[in-house]
């Protein structure tokens, strides 16, 4: 055959057709040899776009509707201290100091001298109606902030001293005022303490010199009241005094790892948990029953969480955290542990629902709605927020928070009310699951059983 007729074959219709084919064909970019913006990178970089612009609205968006709620649960803590009550109790009758306190005190509530809401709400107590022991127990039990009694007779205890030159009296007894720091550390150091004090001294400050003046004044053609009162001078130079107590310390900072951020770190462990789960019972979950499958996305997290709390609880065993307080260290650190265990349930078995209709690219944004309001309410109390945050008071991580301080510091218990809280949580997500498996599931069933009916493709 000649030269000519071979060329011929080899540029027959055949031939030609398949070189248009390649032409046709998109230019694939060869691996590891382009850059962001060379012209074979094209339809990535407009897939890339699809995935991450649409991605960045969405977290703008979140972004709006979460922060703004953790930043509004401290923005407006001072215009809500009144909401922080306290008792002044007179125990003094109708001696001078007794009366003078009642005055300042409920000046101060109705806001007079001081700043606008730059003050705590005071109640007016009669001397008779409680003891010592019951006003310092309204004070642990948390019917108040705070308590300041002023001690039976303590105008007539000043005026006998210095009659009598008692150089043994001591100004201090005059009045009592305490506190619970370990209800709210934030709080106590913040307001109470600061603002009782400041009431406290400015009043004695200003009562003291009227006192000693008016006896000065009396004392003039008096020479013997004069070197009587010397022998006991602090009953001139300061006749009235106070003693502040702290019922409840907070004793070990290390313990506010446990109280807020420690809880954050709780919903993070249950959420890698939730994360992982969903990865390994994708191999599985497509040969099991619906019953088989709902066992297995609630009753393993419950077991896995087992370890996991149990490890976070001994972490503060080095620290010296002070276990021991209100049950005995053994029995406050495992009524710790149950807790923790409670709260990974609530925090993260509502992970294990959500992912289901979320999947995993968007859990994340409801991992921080569930975070960011949880923790809105448990820096401050409730009492220094807006109303919109009493919601807190039905949160997992507040009355975690409210546990961890009964049993670390013996603070008021109310670990039957918290623990049915957390566990409601958890019960509701044990409703969610199912309900929310069955949807999702239905779904991937119609779609097996439409491509299993499908006829076969013939070649």
């Amino acid at each position: 055959m000649s030269s000519s007729s071979q060329t011929d074959v080899n540029t027959g219709p055949e031939m030609q057709e398949d070189w248009t084919y390649k032409a046709e064909m998109p230019m694939l970019p060869e691996k590891y040899q382009n850059g962001f913006w060379s012209p074979a990178m094209a339809k990535h970089r407009k897939e890339y776009v699809k995935v991450m612009v649409p991605m960045l609205c969405v977290v703008v968006v979140v972004m709006w509707l979460v922060l703004p709620t953790y930043w509004g649960s401290l923005g407006e803590a001072k215009e809500h201290i009144p909401n922080l009550t306290g008792y002044l109790v007179n125990r003094d009758g109708d001696g001078a100091l007794g009366q003078t306190m009642i005055q300042s005190f409920m000046d101060n509530t109705a806001g007079l001298g001081v700043a606008p809401h730059a003050h705590l709400t005071w109640f007016i107590v009669d001397g008779s109606t409680l003891t010592d022991e019951q006003v310092i127990q309204h004070v642990v039990d948390e019917k108040v902030w705070t308590a300041v009694v002023v001690n039976a007779n303590a105008t007539q205890m000043l005026i006998n001293a210095r009659n009598i030159g008692d150089a043994t009296y001591n100004a201090s007894r005059a009045i009592t005022h305490w506190y619970n720091q370990a209800r709210n550390e934030n709080a106590a150091n913040s307001y109470i303490v600061p603002y009782t004090s400041a009431l406290l001294q400015g009043t004695l400050a200003v009562f003291n010199a009227e006192f000693t003046g008016q006896f000065l004044v009396s004392a003039v053609t008096n020479g013997t009241a004069i070197s009587t009162a010397a022998l006991a001078p602090v009953t001139v130079s300061q006749p009235f005094w106070y003693t502040q107590f702290n019922l409840r310390p907070f004793t070990k900072t290390v313990s506010s790892a446990m109280l807020l951020v420690g809880n954050i770190y709780i919903t993070i462990f249950a959420f890698m948990l939730t994360i992982a789960h969903d990865g390994a019972r994708r191999v599985i979950h497509p040969y099991l029953r619906f019953r088989s499958y709902i066992g297995l996305r609630i009753i393993a997290p419950l077991i896995i969480y087992i370890p996991i709390s149990f490890s976070y609880a001994m972490i503060s065993l080095p620290f010296h955290v002070t276990f021991g307080d209100k049950y005995g260290y053994a029995g406050g650190f495992f009524l710790f542990w149950l807790f923790v265990y409670m709260g990974m349930a609530a925090l993260g078995l509502s992970l294990e629902a959500m992912i289901t209709v979320l999947t995993p690219r968007f859990t994340p944004f409801f991992l921080l709605f569930l975070v960011i309001y949880n923790v809105s309410t448990g820096t401050i109390p409730i009492e220094l927020q807006p109303k919109f945050y009493r919601f807190g008071y039905g949160f997992p991580i507040y009355n975690l928070s409210i546990a961890t301080r009964t049993i670390i510091f013996n603070t008021h218990s109310q670990l039957g009310k918290n623990a049915g809280i957390i566990l409601a949580w958890a019960a509701f997500s044990c409703i969610t699951i199912p309900l929310f498996t069955w949807w999702m599931r239905k779904a991937e069933v119609r779609a097996h059983e439409s491509q299993a009916d499908a006829p076969e493709k013939r070649p």
